[in-house]
C-alpha cells in the first residue's frame, strides 16, 4: 500500500539502491534533484524523509513509478521477520517490533535474506525430522520436500513485480494482432495459429490415455494433447502456455535472468509460471478485461462467462491489473487446501499474509469448504486497524471421472476496504458496524488477539498462565505483562 502524502515516506534504502543501480555519485544526484549532497546522505540513512515534492522529482528525473516506488516494502519485510523470530527457536530472545521495523527499512536486503536462511533452517528441520521417521518406520516412505525454498524464492520474485510484466502483456496482445483471434472462437483460433505458425497439431485424448496429465507435448508427431477432463477454459489456457513455450521462450529467459534465481528449481518453476501468466493475458486481454472488471464492478461470475474462463482464472487475473496509468483495485490472492496449508500467494493492497505455517481459521476462506461453489463475504480486521474485503469460494476441481481423487481447494481474493464500493461483493458490508467486522491474524504466533478462541500456538513473547482448577474457553491462558 503506498504511503499517504502526509506520511513520512521513509524511502532512504529505495534512494540508495535507484543511485547504485543508475551509477550515481550522491554529488550527481543530488544536483539533478537541487538538494544538497548531505541532505541526500541523511534521506539515504533514513534521517529525513522524502517529501512529495521530491518524490515528484524523483519521478519526472529518472522516470520511476511513484506509486510503486512509494510502496511500503519495509511493513512487508517486517511482517515476514516477525513470522521468523516467533519460532520457538528464538525463545528467549524478545526482539522488538521496533527493531523488526528498523531493520526491514535501513537492510530491506538483509532482511530477505534473513528470511531465505530461516526458509532453508526450516527445511532442513523439516527434512531431518522425515530422516528420522524413515529410520524409525523404514516401510513408510516420505520424500523430502526440498521444493518448498525455490516456491518461496519464486512468490517474492512475483511481489517485487507487482505480478506485472508488460512484457508479457505486450507480447500477448501482440498475439491477437499476428493471429487474427476472435473471442468468441479462442479455442480454435489457438488451434488454427498452432499449426500455421509452427506446424504443430492439437487433439483431445481420452482419461485413460492421458492419465494424470492435463497437456503433453508430442515432440515426435508435433502434437499438443489435452486431457477430455479439462473444461474449455483449461484447454483454451493450455494451448495459450504451449504458444509461450514455443514463442515467447527468449523474453521468458531474460525475465528469469533478471530475477538472479539462486536454483535452476526456481528458474524452471518461474518459467512454467510466466507462461501461464502469458496464457492469462491471452484469454483475458489487459485492456478489455480491465474495462469489463471496471463496468461490472468485479463481478468474477460474469467476468468468467464474458472471457471464457474458470474462477481461479480470473481471480488470478485480477491481481495483474497494475500497468502504470491504467491499474485496476489492488487484489491479494491466496490458494489453501482443506487443512490451511498454502499453494499460493500473491500479496498486494497491504494485506499481509503468512509466509511460514497456516492461515487465520477466523479468515472467511475456511468457510469456503462448508458451502461449495459459493462465494463468501467478510470484512475483516487485521491486528493493525486495517480493514480488508475478502471473499472466497471453493475451486472447481479438474477431475477425470467418478473414481479420481478430487482435490478441495479454496480461494481468498480481497482489497482494502477503502475500494469496497467499487465491488459488487462490498454492497450491504458497512465498515463501520463492528457486528460486520471479523477481527483476524497473520498466524497464531504474531497475533496480539490475546482473547482468541481458536488459537492452534500461544503468542509471542507472552507467558502462559496455568490453572488446573479452571478450564476456559480459550485453548491458552495469558499470564498479565
Amino acid at each position: 500500500m503506498a504511503k499517504r502524502p502526509d506520511k513520512k515516506a521513509m524511502l532512504g534504502h529505495k534512494v540508495r539502491r535507484l543511485r547504485q543501480e543508475m551509477g550515481l555519485s550522491q554529488t550527481d544526484m543530488a544536483e539533478t534533484l537541487e538538494i544538497s549532497p548531505s541532505y541526500l546522505n541523511l534521506i539515504e540513512h533514513n534521517q529525513r524523509p522524502v517529501t512529495v515534492p521530491l518524490l515528484f522529482r524523483l519521478g519526472q528525473a529518472f522516470e520511476i513509478d511513484l506509486k510503486d516506488f512509494a510502496e511500503d516494502e519495509g511493513a512487508r519485510l517486517a511482517a515476514g521477520l516477525k513470522e521468523v523470530f516467533s519460532d520457538p527457536v528464538f525463545e528467549g530472545q524478545t526482539v522488538r517490533e521496533s527493531e523488526i521495523r528498523e531493520f526491514a527499512e535501513i537492510s530491506p536486503t538483509a532482511a530477505q535474506a534473513v528470511m531465505n536462511l530461516y526458509q532453508a533452517y526450516s527445511d532442513m528441520r523439516a527434512d531431518a525430522q522425515a530422516l528420522a521417521q524413515r529410520l524409525t518406520d523404514p516401510d513408510k516412505i516420505q520424500p523430502f520436500d526440498n521444493q518448498a525454498f525455490p516456491v518461496d524464492e519464486v512468490r517474492d520474485f512475483y511481489e517485487t513485480q507487482a505480478n506485472h510484466f508488460p512484457d508479457l502483456e505486450a507480447a500477448a496482445d501482440q498475439l491477437w494482432q499476428t493471429a487474427d483471434l476472435d473471442a468468441e472462437n479462442l479455442f480454435a483460433g489457438l488451434v488454427a495459429h498452432l499449426d500455421e505458425a509452427y506446424g504443430v497439431g492439437v487433439r483431445v485424448m481420452p482419461v485413460d490415455v492421458m492419465d494424470d496429465a492435463l497437456r503433453r507435448y508430442d515432440f515426435h508427431r508435433r502434437r499438443v494433447l489435452l486431457s477430455e477432463a479439462l473444461p474449455p477454459s483449461g484447454r483454451a489456457f493450455q494451448l495459450a502456455v504451449q504458444l509461450a513455450n514455443f514463442g515467447q521462450a527468449e523474453l521468458i529467459e531474460r525475465l528469469i535472468a533478471r530475477a538472479g534465481f539462486a536454483s535452476p528449481e526456481a528458474e524452471r518453476l518461474c518459467q512454467m509460471g510466466l507462461a501461464g501468466y502469458f496464457a492469462a493475458a491471452v484469454m483475458m486481454p489487459y485492456d478489455r478485461f480491465l474495462t469489463a472488471a471496471r463496468d461490472l464492478r468485479y463481478d468474477i461470475e460474469i467476468l468468467q462467462h464474458r472471457f471464457g474462463a474458470s474462477f481461479e482464472q480470473v481471480c488470478h487475473r485480477l491481481t495483474t491489473l497494475n500497468r502504470q496509468g491504467a491499474r485496476g483495485i489492488p487484489f491479494f490472492f491466496v490458494r489453501v487446501d482443506h487443512a490451511g496449508n498454502v499453494s499460493k500467494r500473491l500479496s498486494a493492497a497491504g494485506m499481509q499474509l503468512a509466509r511460514f505455517g497456516g492461515t487465520c481459521p477466523r479468515w472467511v476462506v475456511h468457510d469456503a469448504f462448508a458451502a461449495p461453489s459459493v462465494i463468501h463475504t467478510q470484512l475483516a480486521e487485521m491486528p493493525d486497524g486495517a480493514t480488508f474485503l475478502t471473499i472466497a469460494r471453493t475451486v472447481d476441481p479438474v477431475v477425470g471421472g467418478y473414481q479420481r481423487q478430487r482435490p478441495q481447494l479454496a480461494i481468498a481474493l480481497g482489497c482494502e476496504v477503502a475500494h469496497a464500493r467499487q465491488v459488487v461483493y462490498g454492497d450491504g458490508l458497512d465498515p463501520a458496524n463492528p457486528e460486520l467486522v471479523t477481527p483476524v491474524g497473520v498466524s497464531c504466533r504474531v497475533c496480539e488477539r490475546l482473547d482468541c478462541a481458536q488459537r492452534a500456538h500461544p503468542p509471542l513473547n507472552h507467558r502462559l498462565r496455568f490453572d488446573q482448577n479452571v478450564r476456559r474457553v480459550a485453548p491458552f491462558a495469558i499470564a498479565p505483562s
